[in-house]
């Protein structure tokens, strides 16, 4: 905490927060999930009393004191519930991911002592049943979606689980509830779906609380009576930046968060396309006034939007393309602080943006935000063209998921924005351009690695700044940019070192028809890039299929080319699309600093990445290790050739 007493907010606990909402703001929608068809909601009391009800239950069950109860499942009013039920009971509430293997979840058990596993179907139930015997500290297990298909000893329907905590006293509850600290720790973190062990990330009461606060600060939330924020909660919980937006931030702000139905195709709670699939229907529906999205998410709904500009007729894509470049502007301009809007632009407004969001289901939204990598230029030039800002956060599970935040007030294209108050940013061995290594501190910086001294002291030195491995530079405003991350850098066989980020950016902007760059040349003589094209995405499954989006359609034929499936450009079939991919290469070396940052050649891979696939983490991060191993022999090609 910082010397002046005034600057300090006041620590507070996680059942501290929850209480507070549920007397100020008794009467109002907290949480809605969806069965079947009908929304079943839950007001601020119910809400609390539904976490305290689950407390009660734990405790019957046999919690301990600092014992993990593991959360793994869609997201829901049930996954929320547990988590803060476990809390309030004194024990830790771990999220986990649900694509992950029985091995890494024994590990995750294993490590955080876990009393007690809450899943939500069957397929998760299984997992847990195979890795049983391992797990010596095991209660109970809970099964919140889905009819139990077979009875075992321990495993309890929510409703039979919940029917426990008549057995516990509120008394009881209580006296637990007082002896808990903010400074305790009351969450574990597993970086999840990135390769490489999984250290445990300790999180305190303030770390959750302080953020929160520090958040609501600095983004536009209304609140009431004034109004009232609508969520949508569908990215993975277990991801402290999401759980931040989605359950502590809304319970702050007493806004109401809407989950997905869970008969929403086969969606795994991964992030699924919103082209025409649950999310988009999901947005129309309870039309959100704050809405968080990953780069995924952001590239299916341009997919859409530019389909159906595509779509339309001549005189109607004239409109759409006057009010896009007027769009685009006066975005532009008010982003650097002018303040008046074009005479027309109301025009501009009513007949393409007010349409586009609608489409979306974003007509009432009002903060557009992006967790995970921040997104390519292209993409946030175009959202700015319909009037859609988008606002970057950035930040690390390790300083509780958020550091710095955009806001309408204080936003630069490609940005992550400004830090929150009373938190510190500092470069560190900045090279001659100002990029050097991102140093963080403040009162979101994580308690430590659980049972791993070692770990800690390598990520936060003695004065209390997290390095966060991450590369970038802040400006004279004080914006922070993100360019990349020390472990992704690529040492060629000549001794030079490339940091790949800027390079593939380039490659994004200056080739539109490419989804995903990514470089390759670990010592390597030189450079060579994987290309992945724009292909469209199955709305069920959420998979890459082989024909080519609307928008390199309608590029291709620009170009004078007939292709309209991926395989009538790969191997260099296409020998239009070919030279001007090879242009495009061309214009992204001559602006190299060096020989060594050009690429020197590049193929065309047969499959856009996904987070299905792999090549993707489940928060659209990059999996290189994994791209390098799915596409090693079209690597070797690309080295066994001599250069032409």
């Amino acid at each position: 905490m910082g010397k002046d007493p005034l600057e300090n907010e006041p620590p507070v606990t996680v059942p501290d927060l929850i209480m507070s909402a549920a007397t100020k703001y008794s009467h109002y929608l907290a949480i809605g999930s969806k069965y079947k068809k009908s929304w079943q909601l839950l007001t601020y009391i119910e809400y609390y009393e539904a976490c305290r009800r689950a407390a009660k239950a734990f405790l019957k069950v046999g919690l301990e004191r600092f014992h993990g109860v593991g959360i793994m499942g869609i997201n829901s009013s049930e996954w929320v519930i547990a988590s803060i039920g476990a809390i309030m009971a004194g024990g830790i509430s771990v999220g986990i991911l649900s694509s992950i293997s029985p091995k890494a979840c024994q590990v995750i058990a294993e490590t955080a002592e876990m009393d007690i596993f809450v899943v939500d179907n069957d397929r998760q139930l299984q997992k847990i049943n195979q890795i049983q015997g391992y797990l010596k500290h095991l209660k109970a297990i809970i099964q919140y979606r889905e009819d139990i298909q077979e009875v075992q000893p321990n495993l309890y329907s929510w409703k039979g689980f919940l029917d426990l905590a008549d057995g516990i006293s509120d008394e009881k509850l209580d006296k637990i509830i007082d002896t808990l600290k903010p400074n305790q720790c009351c969450a574990l973190v597993y970086n999840q779906g990135t390769t490489g062990p999984s250290k445990a990330i300790m999180l305190s009461h303030d770390n959750i609380t302080w953020t929160t606060a520090a958040t609501v600060q600095s983004l536009g939330f209304k609140c009431p009576p004034q109004g009232q924020e609508i969520l949508v909660s569908y990215l993975p919980l277990c991801f402290p930046g999401i759980q931040i937006l989605d359950v502590w931030v809304a319970i702050s702000v007493a806004g109401t968060v809407y989950f997905p139905s869970i008969d929403s195709g086969k969606w795994s709670g991964l992030p699924r396309t919103p082209g025409t699939g649950f999310l988009m229907e999901l947005l129309r529906e309870v039309q959100p006034t704050t809405f968080c999205g990953i780069p995924w998410v952001w590239d299916r709904m341009l997919d859409s939007l530019k389909t159906k500009f595509l779509d339309s007729t001549a005189f109607r894509r004239r409109i759409d393309r006057w009010a896009m470049r007027m769009g685009l502007h006066t975005n532009k301009k008010l982003m650097m602080g002018e303040i008046h809007q074009p005479l027309c632009f109301g025009l501009a407004k009513r007949l393409t943006f007010e349409p586009a969001r609608k489409f979306l289901g974003l007509n009432h939204c009002q903060q557009f935000l992006n967790m995970g990598m921040g997104l390519p230029s292209g993409t946030l030039d175009f959202f700015l063209s319909v009037n859609i800002p988008i606002m970057e956060l950035y930040g690390l599970s390790e300083c509780t998921g958020l550091h710095t935040v955009s806001n309408l007030q204080a936003y630069r294209i490609l940005s992550s924005g400004k830090a929150l108050p009373q938190t510190h940013t500092k470069v560190e061995k900045e090279h001659k351009d100002g990029i050097g290594n991102l140093c963080i501190w403040g009162r979101h910086v994580f308690m430590g690695y659980l049972r791993d001294k070692q770990s800690t002291e390598r990520k936060v030195d003695n004065h209390g700044w997290l390095h966060t491995n991450d590369l970038g530079f802040l400006d004279f405003d004080k914006f922070l940019y993100v360019l990349g991350n020390n472990n992704d850098l690529i040492k060629l066989s000549s001794g030079e070192t490339v940091n790949p980020y800027p390079i593939e950016e380039r490659v994004r902007t200056r080739i539109p028809i490419v989804r995903y760059a990514m470089l390759v040349g670990q010592d390597a003589p030189y450079l060579c890039a994987l290309l992945t094209l724009k292909c469209q995405i199955n709305p069920e499954t959420g998979e890459a299929r082989s024909n080519l989006t609307s928008e390199v359609v309608d590029c291709c034929r620009k170009l004078r080319s007939q292709s309209t499936w991926l395989s009538d450009v790969l191997y260099d079939r296409d020998p239009l699309v070919t030279e001007f991919i090879n242009q495009g290469i061309q214009d992204v070396n001559s602006e190299a600093p060096s020989m060594g940052a050009k690429i020197i050649k590049w193929v065309i891979l047969d499959n856009d990445f996904s987070v299905d696939g792999g090549e993707l983490g489940p928060m659209s991060k990059m999996n290189r290790s994994i791209v390098v191993k799915i596409y090693q022999e079209e690597i070797q090609k690309l080295y066994e050739t001599s250069t032409s």
